[in-house]
């Protein structure tokens, strides 16, 4: 077995662990980032969309009430203690011209008129403020997913799991049963969402149910639930397209079901350290 490893491995892998054994990274290799001396640090918050979203599912709130507003910008103060040298949204690469103006615009005078203002423009901009952050990015990538496929097909795989987790999503989770309940801070509700058992729970709802569905001999549902993994590798993609240094300390926000996928991708990543989200709410 373990023979049958060692040849699964890649030629850059295995070229590696024989160039450790036999000799350390030199001093000018640590200093140029060849190795880094450490990893990026990166605080990663999962939200609700504050303002409008296309998404199928949404959480009731008035991103133009005042008190919302200062509940938010109560949460920013908190995650600016994260000193971040960058800051990362859900916007797409091809808006960065219009995210740095808006972004300047907010920097220049915090308490401009912004109709109809989102996660981005409460928290992230109010976030990057606080704490005197000069760059921000927009990393998001569109794919069309059908979230409903599992409901438009005759599906021969399971579907007594599907409409039974159709009807109580939460039958495992019974703690979550009361997200959308009123009586629910802001702060709270980000809690909730960033707590690892929801956050699997937003992987399980937003993509692996869908794998219970598929007609006979077909993989419809796995095929929708791909498109959403794929979005999200892309998505992580566009993070590793800037040009970040140890020294950086990235603070992410992106819908929840995202945040999910980029804390599993960074418990793996050789560039990454992701620290405690809930640390910071």
């Amino acid at each position: 077995m373990i023979k049958f490893l060692l040849f699964a491995l890649s030629p850059l892998v295995l070229a590696t662990c024989e160039r450790q054994e036999t000799e350390l990274p030199t001093a000018a290799e640590v200093t140029t980032g060849t190795i880094p001396a450490d990893k990026v640090r990166v605080l990663n918050v999962g939200t609700f969309h504050m303002g409008y979203t296309p998404d199928a599912n949404s959480t009731e709130f008035d991103e133009n009430d005042r008190e919302n507003v200062a509940r938010v910008h109560a949460i920013a103060i908190d995650l600016a203690a994260f000193d971040p040298t960058v800051i990362v949204v859900e916007m797409m690469p091809q808006r960065q011209g219009e995210l740095d103006s808006a972004y300047a615009a907010y920097l220049a005078d915090p308490d401009m008129a912004i109709t109809d203002p989102t996660e981005i423009e409460l928290l992230a901009y109010e976030v990057g403020r606080l704490s005197g952050t000069e760059r921000i990015y927009g990393i998001d990538h569109k794919l069309n997913y059908n979230y409903r496929i599992g409901q438009e097909i005759d599906n021969a795989i399971d579907s007594t799991t599907v409409a039974a987790y159709a009807r109580n999503p939460f039958v495992d989770h019974p703690e979550y049963a009361n997200f959308n309940d009123d009586s629910l801070t802001v702060r709270d509700r980000l809690r909730m969402m960033n707590e690892d058992p929801f956050l699997d729970f937003l992987i399980t709802v937003n993509a692996d149910i869908l794998t219970y569905a598929g007609t006979d001999g077909n993989f419809e549902g796995a095929d929708e639930a791909a498109k959403y993994y794929q979005r999200n590798l892309r998505m992580y993609s566009n993070l590793n397209r800037l040009d970040l240094t140890p020294d950086d300390r990235v603070f992410i926000l992106t819908g929840a079901s995202h945040a999910a996928f980029f804390r599993d991708f960074f418990s793996r990543s050789p560039k990454y350290r992701m620290v405690e989200t809930l640390d910071y709410l």
